[in-house]
């Protein structure tokens, strides 16, 4: 992604923190070029950092961070690299969306980390490009930018920047541009700097599939969750998933019951319910929305199922102050 480096020349990667960005993606996408820097023993890499208005700006976890400019002077340095948190969308900025677009026109390589990618996507940035997202914002992602194509591994690289899931994964995509740009041995050593074993490729996966997210050896079973997961907006009754599994109704509900201790029309409900809560945090749909969107007829029905399980309204949910991030 980033050019072939002139001999001698300090490459310069600036960091524009977003409100509550997560510190944990910020850092091991900034540590490894602070860390190559060490261990060539000469300044490869420059990594001012911005915020929207020159403050300082406070993460997800709470703690603030100096910078060292605005947005203005954030579009200095040849490589920019948006620093997301937890809300996908919580906050509107005409002028970023606006800035976006003219370092594009201008050719400026740009990248995301965590949920930035929204911003690069409300921009129109990667229109004609894969885009990596999170594995927990993927469906408020989707559900926003239908026309963007999504991609689970842990991030994607055009001519134009970057979008990375955030997390480890930083750590991993910025390995493998050490490793492009000054070869592997520098990225090795840089790694083992951070007792990281093995720098992970771009195409692995975020999370493991299903048969090692749930211990799960039954292929039949297997086969009809991922049906579930797939078919969420648009559920499938009891019968049909039982013949995608190739069993009878009864047998499918014993797999469930010895496996999670629930039903399988359960289990269903739950992952809808999950789902409909991600977007209802993440995303400004609306309640009738996010419903259909879920597989319900109507905002009442799926009002009180939600009430039911999750304690409170969608709407009282929304309005909640956000618990925090997880990465």
């Amino acid at each position: 992604m980033f050019p072939e480096p002139k001999e001698g020349f300090t490459r310069r990667v600036g960091f524009l923190l977003l409100p509550g960005f997560s510190m944990n993606s910020f850092t091991f996408a900034m540590e490894p070029l602070r860390v190559a820097n060490k261990v060539a023993r000469k300044e490869l890499y420059d990594c001012p950092v911005y915020s929207l208005d020159g403050e300082n700006v406070e993460a997800s976890n709470g703690l603030r961070l100096e910078v060292l400019g605005n947005l203005h002077e954030a579009g200095e340095p040849e490589n920019i690299i948006l620093c997301g948190g937890h809300n996908i969308s919580a906050f509107e900025s005409e002028n970023l969306i606006s800035w976006l677009r003219t370092l594009g026109r201008q050719g400026k390589i740009i990248g995301a980390l965590y949920t930035a990618s929204y911003y690069l996507a409300k921009a129109g940035l990667i229109d004609n490009t894969k885009c990596a997202v999170h594995w927990e914002y993927l469906s408020a992602f989707n559900e926003t930018f239908p026309e963007i194509e999504t991609s689970n591994e842990l991030f994607e690289v055009s001519p134009k920047g970057f979008t990375c899931v955030g997390g480890t994964a930083g750590l991993d995509m910025m390995l493998n541009f050490i490793s492009d740009l000054h070869g592997f041995e520098l990225a090795r050593m840089v790694a083992d700097q951070f007792v990281h074993e093995r720098i992970r490729d771009r195409r692995e996966f975020q999370y493991f599939g299903l048969s090692a997210r749930y211990s799960i050896q039954d292929q039949r079973l297997l086969r009809v969750i991922q049906i579930m997961e797939d078919h969420l907006e648009e559920p499938l009754g009891l019968e049909e998933l039982s013949k995608i599994a190739g069993s009878s109704r009864r047998q499918l509900e014993r797999m469930f019951s010895k496996q999670f201790n629930k039903s399988p029309a359960r289990y269903y409900s739950e992952l809808r319910l999950y789902r409909s809560r991600q977007l209802i945090m993440q995303t400004k749909m609306r309640i009738i929305e996010v419903a259909l969107a879920c597989g319900y007829n109507s905002s009442a029905h799926f009002s009180r199922c939600y009430r039911n399980f999750f304690g409170c309204t969608p709407l009282s949910e929304r309005k909640l102050p956000a618990a925090g991030e997880q990465i």
